[in-house]
């Protein structure tokens, strides 16, 4: 019972506005994010900030309090969900580790969204060349002429005439 702990001893809480607080200045340095640069992002995802609410938030003596609409605009900002932001912050971890672990997400995101779009136009085609068989080989050697690698233009046409790219 909370009664039956030392003085000094309480537990901290997993979801506080002082782990948010915490939070918001690791992703803000992670991204390399100036605390203007935070405020501007914040303001453009709909809720009104200036550098000097940041700076407060994450250094003021007490603590700027955060609002529920300031939370969520902060969790679209940093793509986390509102439970993460609210979650302290993983120990073990340095600033450059994290801008890596960062740099190596987004990279993942993009790549996953490039395979999709690739994906998607792939199958287009093969579907532009069931219906016009007679355009395939045209299609194959633009693919050659754009890409200027025989080797990448072969399995372009190759994933074609597969039907996708997955």
């Amino acid at each position: 019972m909370a009664g039956d702990r030392p003085e000094g001893s309480e537990v901290p809480l997993l979801y506080s506005e002082g782990n948010v607080a915490a939070r918001v200045a690791l992703e803000r340095e992670v991204r390399g994010w100036s605390t203007t640069e935070l405020a501007d992002r914040v303001t453009r995802a709909g809720v009104k900030m200036n550098q000097t609410a940041v700076w407060r938030i994450e250094n003021g003596t007490p603590r700027r309090r955060i609002n529920l609409d300031e939370a969520l605009a902060f969790t679209r900002v940093f793509e986390l969900p509102l439970e993460e932001l609210m979650s302290p912050p993983l120990e073990g971890l340095d600033i450059a580790s994290r801008r890596l672990v960062q740099e190596a997400v987004e990279a993942f995101y993009e790549a996953r969204d490039a395979r999709d779009r690739l994906h998607h136009a792939v199958v287009a085609i093969a579907d532009h060349i069931k219906a016009h068989p007679d355009s395939s080989r045209a299609i194959h050697e633009q693919c050659l002429r754009l890409m200027g690698d025989e080797r990448d233009a072969r399995t372009l046409s190759g994933d074609i005439e597969d039907g996708g790219h997955y």
